[in-house]
């Protein structure tokens, strides 16, 4: 891919019919798209996945999100105020450049709730594009396989064998990693661009869109261009041609904290920074949401293989159920007389199964932190705030406590004086688990994230029903941070056809 370049190549003036801010899930299909007839520019704050081992590879998923430095790492890590990490894409493709590569198609509810314009022909053409150049089917081991014996023991059924829709019942769904391990990712979508009108500038940050007046009747600004710095720190201006569009695909962070920096928010708010208010627009920001994820992590007495989300249990209580296993280095809680230094290392084989909530219904806030766009914002997104998204938890917590205790499990117990248990890494479920005080305490206490967040650009607050910006013109928001709710059991296949 020539086209793609170190942003200190790009000029410091040009123009395009389409600048697309961020090349990640959504940004690249669109982008791709877009240049089969017009000239596009997408800047990503983020570097190359494909020389990356961490990134290409099942093994290197942990390590990714694990490993952050300021300014360059694939994974910007973050903190909710509600004291639970996370972490965002900063690497062309984006997340699907390090999330578990899970595939499954978004579920029927949400093309209705989602309030987007679909025409449901195109939405059709636009997953198989996308499935044909990067999604693969998996094999299954022992963990998964496993995992998918004891949901159909518990009845989470029927069984729909391997089906990229999402259906009630236990599935094996869709993987963007191959047969080799070997991850591929919205980047790849780059490949089917037309390279002659399209430029790709690598570690670009844009620090605001650019207006001018418009004479139109519906608003008094239009969008004309972003100012970029790339990574020497010097200043680019990427103006539109006649009819063009500055499209942010910054994802759920990025693009509303871009348009609060570019003047596009509340108005007390922008002013209390000193930001030039272009537009007063009172909930970008608002309407923050993050799917709870919660669960339970076991030792394996038998060696198990590097597996990511590969098997899903889609229950009718409002959760979902996944699973995965990872090989991980074992270290000496603490120096013993008794362990002679080991030139190999041990490695323990850690087994999880966890629940993630459909919705939810709690929402959050996304507010600066500062003026600089590299820096992240403060997020809180009020985690179980809503009792619903609580019963739910403890739905999905239950059905993980029944999973346990079938007889799929049984291989993955320890043999103890009283018999067979399971060996635990961090929390247990509650004994009793038809105790609802204890199960909401223990979903409130483990609770974490599965990466799934969205909103803060909403459909019918920010922007309308065709994704474009309120009040401004040539001004348009294509990733998750215009969902209300997360399509089905993963994102991922949504956004990827969101942007085709």
């Amino acid at each position: 891919m020539a086209f793609v370049v170190n942003s200190t190549q790009l000029p410091p003036d040009d123009t395009y019919d389409y600048i697309v801010v961020g090349g990640g899930t959504a940004g690249c299909p669109l982008a791709a798209t877009l240049s089969k007839y017009h000239r596009v520019l997408v800047l990503e704050r983020g570097g190359l996945p494909f020389s990356n081992p961490n990134v290409m590879t099942r093994e290197g998923f942990l390590p990714t999100l694990t490993h952050n430095d300021q300014s360059d790492s694939p994974a910007q890590t973050f903190t909710s105020e509600d004291g639970v990490p996370n972490a965002r894409g900063r690497v062309l493709g984006g997340s699907s450049a390090i999330n578990a590569g899970f595939y499954s198609r978004a579920d029927e509810d949400f093309y209705e709730r989602s309030e987007i314009d679909w025409d449901r022909r195109v939405v059709q053409r636009a997953y198989e594009w996308v499935e044909k150049a990067i999604v693969f089917q998996p094999e299954l081991q022992t963990w998964q396989s496993a995992v998918r014996d004891g949901l159909l023991e518990v009845g989470v059924e029927p069984y729909n064998g391997y089906s990229l829709n999402h259906t009630l019942g236990t599935k094996i769904g869709g993987s963007t990693f191959d047969t080799s391990g070997r991850r591929h990712s919205a980047a790849d979508l780059l490949n089917l661009a037309n390279a002659s009108n399209i430029k790709v500038g690598l570690y670009a940050s844009v620090e605001r869109v650019l207006f001018a007046p418009s004479y139109s009747l519906t608003s008094r600004q239009i969008a004309n261009g972003v100012v970029f710095r790339d990574r020497a720190g010097g200043y680019h201006h990427a103006m539109l041609r006649d009819h063009g569009e500055v499209i942010l695909c910054a994802g759920a962070i990025g693009s509303p904290q871009l348009l609060l920096l570019s003047g596009v928010g509340p108005r007390p708010y922008l002013s209390s920074w000193g930001i030039p208010v272009v537009r007063h627009s009172p909930y970008v920001g608002n309407y923050l949401y993050d799917n709870p994820r919660n669960g339970i992590s076991i030792v394996s007495p038998v060696p198990l293989e590097q597996s990511l989300i590969q098997v899903v249990g889609i229950t009718d209580s409002g959760a979902y159920l996944e699973a995965a296993s990872n090989v991980l280095p074992f270290t000496s809680p603490a120096y013993s007389v008794f362990l002679r230094p080991s030139s190999s290392p041990l490695y323990l084989t850690v087994a999880s199964i966890m629940e993630k909530i459909i919705g939810p219904h709690s929402s959050g806030t996304l507010r600066l932190a500062s003026t600089d766009v590299r820096t992240n914002p403060i997020v809180r997104f009020n985690y179980f705030s809503n009792p619903l998204d609580l019963e739910r938890c403890v739905n999905g917590s239950r059905k993980i406590g029944d999973l346990l205790r079938s007889r799929a499990m049984d291989d993955f117990k320890f043999w103890e004086w009283s018999g067979t248990d399971f060996r635990f890494v961090g929390p247990a479920l509650p004994v009793d688990q038809s105790n609802n005080a204890l199960m909401g305490e223990f979903c409130r206490r483990t609770v974490s994230t599965i990466w799934h967040y969205h909103g803060g650009c909403v459909v019918g607050r920010v922007v309308d029903h065709s994704l474009k910006v309120m009040g401004v013109h040539s001004l348009r928001v294509v990733d998750g941070s215009t969902f209300t709710v997360s399509p089905g059991t993963n994102p991922q296949a949504s956004l990827l056809m969101l942007g085709r």
